[in-house]
């Protein structure tokens, strides 16, 4: 596998990998889905080779993170559907028994994902009757062989001979070694897990077998009556248990029938011979659906389940026909009409695609020819197949036809209908030197692989393959959920007439052609080299006559003659000119001509010499297959700069795709959120209009009673008012403003200032502590003196009275020292004073004790006003600091009443009032204030209104002081 790996067709010897390989690059480079179609006769080697293709792609492609389960599971299908649809023929000790296509998907990289299998007519006739010298599917004997005894216990067998079940005995086959039926177990038994099969289905499908086994060893009887009855008591136990059914109901359905008829049910007994071939048909049956059923699990497990990942643009697939090979018995059969009627199909599919299309190619492209002659086998097929006058066509109709139809009469017709036929002859028809080779019940059918004599009986019961109404009642109830899934309830509803066996084999015979048809086909001629199925190069081993044989009817010589005649390769010119077009700087990296031209452009720089190719009128045509190599070696040195051009350009369009993307998303939500916006604009300019008119209608109607026409307005007065009130509530017991009322709401304004001024009065009371006690009773008295006297009193009323604007660290220690404990500062605050005579300012500091206050100048104190000689204070009606303290001119120690102005006027003279007890003798001036200086002289103080803060002295020795108004 190794070796060719990657390697040219025609660079090495033929081979099953070489065409593999082959295939598995033609996907890869040129993206088309390609089939192999593998023919032969029976034991010509058809299913090895194609195990050894499927084994050769799950080696040598890529692999996934998930693709290592597929890979098993795709070569783990191949025992299972060996042990269910093959067994040993006289031709082949593994004979396919029934037709299998096989569908590999890939995803874009070369790596397997998934697969899908479909299957052709299995021959369900072995499972009751195998001919001379065969024996039945593989499956049984491997079950009694390697069956674990547990298992075979259960299942009512026992692992002996198999010559003790009825349907194993039929072909009389000598034991072959139970070594190979033993291993074949054990490999059923494990692909069945790995393709992921539960313990549970494995043991319903073995139930499958063991149903057929038991079906088979059912005996029927007649008693004195002629009534037939079961005679193998044990085997219908078995039966009804494996099933899963009622005994009684099971045994009745084998030996009577049900009959509807006007909508009335009839039940009749069956006779002996309608007994067995009941038991027969149900066993077929049985094992014919559950065989589907297998196949559909198989195709569960094989399916890609990624559905993100994988989709039919990323994925490619390569099909593998493996049917049955045309057979030839001694006793030719309905079975052995369908098999070579399918190896005839795929013969002309052949000849279509090869012998006749290639030559029509030459001739219609122009290409100087001289015609090979073939035969075609249309001619066999239409004699099947043919509407109204094939064989099938007979068959149907004699198997619908009412009344005594049978085999002879059906021999018959066909007598009628194909007389004459140059591939047709039947004993009747044939001439003297025929007749003894043909029965008086066979027909013979010239193939293109020779002429095959089939025998009539039981053409028509193998063609209806009908199951009577009474079983399927039975199997629709089964408790084993395979059987129960094979059988619905819906069939025993339709009454609908079944396709029959031949013309349901026909379509879908005419589907497989249609999907081999859409692929690019490869062929793989399986030749026998003898019969006797001896292996070597002895005189046993290779049947020179037989192969020839084999040679001759496979049109291999003539499709040889036409390779060597015609061209290895061909393609449109489209095609050819986009895979090869990157060599030419002429044609890369588009062609603006016509297509031969381009083509013969691109030939001429590539230096193909005349011998080399044709061109046709719209193909080329190479001759040998080197030149394609040279070619394709050429295009894979390319690749490299190809794939840089090709991820710029890449890399370039994605961006602007993803800009027009953006943009188009853009444009889509701005458009998507204009016409919001517009039609939210819209809908409050409705509102807008009816409530501005249900507005003014209430403003023209407001002293009416309330009628709907008002009644919106009114609540609008009413809801604004009580909306202004609460966003105007008062904040405090002096804030006097309420909102004025509506005429309704008066009363209940009222109530509302009153409850409000209520709340005001009980919060306050809560907050009173100690502390805030004393801050308002200070209040109190600032306001009993300078209430509506003071300019900057209101601004004060907000500020709380601080216990003193002096921290002690700003006290000098001497003068703490020199008052005493018993004097002990209350308050202190910074004032300015100013002299008596020139009025000049000079930084203090006033002090409040117990008993007076002092007036300091850093360590020293200047003077002491005790409380008791103090006459009054005096301050102006304006904004200004200033404050006078009047000291008894009398007093010597005094030098005359004190002259101060302080930023906290309000604060200090409320504190000194009270701790002096003067507060009735605090003076509010109006424009000036008299003060004493010593020795009986008098000082004024004149205060006016103006812009700024003003302190001078005038000409007549006034201290003049112009002060701002507060509003």
């Amino acid at each position: 596998m190794e070796r060719h790996r990657g390697v040219n067709f025609y660079e090495i010897s033929p081979h099953i990998f070489a065409l593999a390989n082959n295939s598995y690059r033609a996907l890869r480079t040129e993206r088309r889905d390609q089939c192999i179609l593998l023919s032969g006769e029976s034991g010509a080697g058809k299913t090895e080779a194609s195990k050894k293709i499927l084994q050769y792609y799950t080696h040598i492609c890529p692999t996934r993170n998930n693709t290592h389960t597929i890979r098993e599971r795709l070569l783990q299908s191949n025992p299972v559907l060996e042990a269910f649809g093959n067994a040993k023929t006289l031709r082949n000790d593994n004979s396919s028994r029934f037709g299998k296509y096989m569908d590999i998907q890939f995803d874009y990289k070369g790596a397997p994902i998934g697969g899908h299998i479909l299957n052709y007519l299995l021959e369900k006739s072995r499972v009751a009757h195998q001919n001379h010298g065969e024996r039945n599917f593989h499956i049984f004997y491997q079950l009694l062989e390697g069956g674990e005894e547990p298992l075979l216990k259960r299942l009512g067998l026992e692992k002996t001979n198999p010559q003790h079940y009825h349907y194993l005995v039929k072909g009389k086959c000598p034991r072959v070694s139970s070594i190979n039926d033993k291993n074949g177990w054990k490999v059923v038994r494990n692909a069945l897990t790995i393709i992921g099969f539960n313990e549970d289905e494995i043991q319903e499908l073995m139930e499958i077998v063991a149903i057929v086994l038991h079906l088979g060893n059912i005996q029927f009887g007649e008693d004195e009556e002629g009534e037939t009855h079961i005679t193998t008591g044990p085997q219908l136990q078995y039966l009804s248990q494996l099933l899963g059914v009622d005994g009684s109901v099971l045994k009745e359905a084998l030996t009577h029938k049900k009959i509807v008829a006007k909508g009335e049910e009839m039940i009749s007994p069956l006779s002996l011979e309608q007994a067995l071939s009941a038991r027969d048909s149900l066993a077929k049956a049985i094992y014919g659906r559950a065989f589907t059923w297998l196949v559909q699990k198989l195709n569960q497990s094989l399916a890609f389940k990624d559905e993100v990942y994988y989709s039919s643009k990323c994925s490619s697939i390569i099909g593998l026909l493996d049917v049955y090979g045309f057979e030839v018995f001694q006793h030719n059969s309905f079975e052995q009409f369908c098999i070579n009627y399918c190896n005839e199909k795929l013969q002309q599919l052949f000849v279509e695609l090869t012998l006749k299309s290639e030559q029509e190619d030459y001739e219609t492209e122009g290409v100087g020819w001289e015609r090979v002659e073939y035969f075609n086998n249309k001619i066999i097929c239409d004699l099947v197949e043919e509407k109204h006058k094939g064989i099938i066509a007979v068959l149907d109709e004699e198997c619908l036809r009412r009344g005594d139809a049978s085999d002879i009469t059906f021999l018959e017709k066909l007598e009628d209908s194909l007389g004459g036929h140059a591939h047709f002859v039947t004993h009747k028809m044939a001439n003297g030197k025929i007749r003894k080779a043909i029965g008086r019940e066979e027909f013979r059918l010239v193939h293109y692989a020779g002429e095959v004599n089939y025998n009539v009986s039981g053409f028509l019961d193998k063609n209806n393959d009908l199951l009577c109404r009474h079983l399927k009642e039975v199997l629709c109830q089964s408790g084993n959920h395979i059987v129960s899934q094979c059988f619905h309830a819906d069939e025993l509803m339709d009454q609908r007439r079944p396709e029959t066996a031949a013309t349901e084999f026909k379509l879908s015979l005419a589907k497989l052609m249609e999907i081999l048809m859409s692929k690019e086909p490869l062929y793989v001629r399986c030749i026998k080299p003898n019969d006797a199925k001896q292996p070597g190069k002895s005189i046993c081993g290779f049947d020179e006559v037989l192969v020839r044989h084999q040679v001759k009817y496979l049109g291999l010589m003539e499709y040889l003659r036409v390779r060597r005649a015609g061209f290895a390769y061909r393609r449109n010119f489209e095609v050819f000119l986009e895979r090869y077009k990157s060599l030419c700087p002429d044609t890369w990296p588009n062609w603006r001509g016509t297509l031969p031209e381009g083509v013969a452009t691109l030939v001429k720089h590539l230096n193909y010499k005349p011998e080399e190719y044709k061109l046709g009128r719209s193909k080329i045509f190479i001759r040998f297959p080197r030149t394609l190599f040279v070619t394709e070696d050429a295009l894979e040195a390319k690749k490299q700069t190809i794939a840089v051009t090709l991820q710029t350009s890449w890399r370039g369009y994605r961006e602007r795709a993803k800009y027009h993307r953006i943009r188009h998303a853009v444009i889509v939500i701005q458009s998507w959120w204009r016409g919001v916006k517009g039609r939210r604009k819209a809908m409050h300019r409705r509102q807008a209009a009816d409530t501005i008119r249900k507005f003014i209608k209430g403003f023209i109607l407001r002293n009416e009673p309330r009628c709907p026409d008002n009644e919106y307005f009114l609540d609008h007065v009413r809801f604004s008012f009580l909306m202004k009130v609460k966003r105007n509530l008062p904040k405090s017991l002096l804030d006097k403003s309420w909102p004025r009322p509506p005429p309704s709401l008066t009363e209940a304004s009222e109530h509302l200032h009153r409850m409000c001024i209520r709340n005001l009065v009980s919060d306050y009371c809560r907050r009173i502590q100690p502390e805030w006690k004393k801050q308002l009773e200070q209040k109190v008295v600032a306001s009993a003196i300078f209430g509506g006297q003071k300019d900057c009193y209101p601004q004060s009323v907000p500020k709380l009275f601080v216990a003193t604007r002096l921290e002690a660290e700003e006290i000098n220690l001497k003068v703490l020292q020199t008052l005493g404990n018993d004097n002990k500062v209350k308050y202190g605050v910074p004032v300015i004073k100013y002299d008596r005579h020139g009025f000049r300012a000079r930084m203090r500091q006033l002090l409040l004790t117990t008993s007076s206050a002092v007036l300091v100048q850093e360590a020293k104190i200047k003077q002491r006003i005790d409380y008791g000689t103090l006459l009054g204070i005096s301050v102006s009606s304006l904004s200004d600091g200033f404050f006078v303290l009047h000291i008894p001119t009398t007093d010597s120690k005094q030098k005359g009443d004190l002259v101060l102005q302080c930023d906290y006027v309000i604060e200090a003279v409320t504190k000194l009032a009270i701790m002096a007890d003067k507060i009735h003798n605090v003076n509010i001036s109006q424009d000036s204030i008299r003060f004493a200086i010593a020795r009986g002289k008098e000082g004024v103080i004149d205060f006016t209104s103006g812009s700024d803060l003003r302190v001078v002295k005038t000409k007549n020795g006034h201290l003049s002081v112009t002060t701002p108004r507060i509003s």
